[in-house]
């Protein structure tokens, strides 16, 4: 997969299968547009092509809103490339670009300068100045500059359509499997590791504090959570068990939220190195304990919990 980071870096192609938008999340839904994507550009002998836009669109028009994002760019590049997606063009999305109209959105990027001889997009899905364009503005364009467009009906698990607003929530109020069930992976996050007060040491539970790489990323609601770590800058050393504490340790009066990694079996120095979170189930809210002995029969509990939850793995 080639990534571009801006329209002007791509070349127009002969026969582009093109999709577009945000893709956070890069979801089952998501999934089956691109897995049709590949299959249509497969068929007639073109070639796969997504525009996304960082920042997310609604970073830029609505910044009151404080919109976190399930993916970081590094995590959004490196689902996309298991998909088999061919090119990826992630253009900066600002104010004035926002104020593109849908048809020269469409005549001008789409067929000018990607090339599109046909548009595979999800249901409901809108585009341009004011989110003006639709499917059925697509279908009045496609004979005008000839592409034809295909709309990818609503796709459901368990009655529910996906959506990477539904994730979110999911993520923030702490059911992350409901969230992983929709995502199809362990929801991530990644950081490095930082000095902390060394509190989890003092009751047998040490703990890599982490500091979250990209301020937009969500995480998830307060709580303990069985987790993997994986190491992303060291790929030959193999993921590792543990449990998670999110939450701002209110048994020591706290007041800031913290991410402490507590990694089964393990005794290594981590300060400064990049360790990736992946989240398989939350096991508690954070609740407050009568002492550090209370917390840690508690943790006890929850590290037999937790190893339970990931004897599969």
């Amino acid at each position: 997969m080639k990534v571009y980071y801006s329209i002007d870096d791509f070349q127009k192609l002969e026969k582009a299968v093109v999709t577009t938008g945000t893709f956070d999340g890069v979801h089952h839904g998501h999934r089956k547009i691109l897995a049709q994507l590949n299959n249509i550009a497969h068929t007639i002998g073109g070639e796969s092509v997504l525009l996304t836009f960082f920042p997310h669109p609604r970073m830029v028009l609505q910044p009151d809103l404080d919109l976190k994002l399930i993916n970081s760019q590094t995590e959004k590049i490196e689902l996309l490339k298991s998909t088999g997606l061919d090119h990826l063009i992630i253009h900066p999305f600002t104010t004035e670009f926002s104020r593109t109209s849908s048809l020269d959105f469409v005549r001008n990027i789409l067929v000018n300068q990607i090339g599109a001889k046909k548009l595979v997009i999800g249901y409901d899905h809108h585009f341009g100045r004011n989110r003006e364009g639709s499917f059925e503005h697509l279908k009045e364009y496609g004979p005008l500059y000839g592409f034809e467009v295909e709309e990818i009906p609503a796709q459901d698990i368990q009655d529910t359509t996906v959506s990477s607003t539904k994730i979110r929530k999911a993520i923030e109020e702490g059911t992350i499997e409901v969230a992983n069930e929709y995502l199809e992976y362990p929801f991530p996050l990644t950081g490095k590791v930082v000095e902390g007060e060394h509190i989890g040491h003092t009751i047998g539970f040490p703990t890599a504090n982490i500091r979250i790489k990209d301020s937009y990323k969500i995480v998830p609601a307060n709580g303990v959570y069985a987790i993997t770590v994986s190491f992303p800058n060291q790929s030959e050393k193999a993921p590792q068990k543990a449990m998670c504490n999110i939450g701002i340790r209110p048994t020591f009066g706290g007041k800031f939220q913290t991410i402490e990694a507590h990694i089964f079996d393990f005794d290594e120095d981590l300060y400064g190195q990049e360790l990736s979170l992946h989240f398989h189930k939350c096991l508690r809210h954070e609740m407050k304990f009568n002492g550090p002995e209370a917390l840690k029969a508690q943790l006890q509990v929850d590290e037999k919990a937790a190893r339970a939850v990931l004897a599969h793995l």
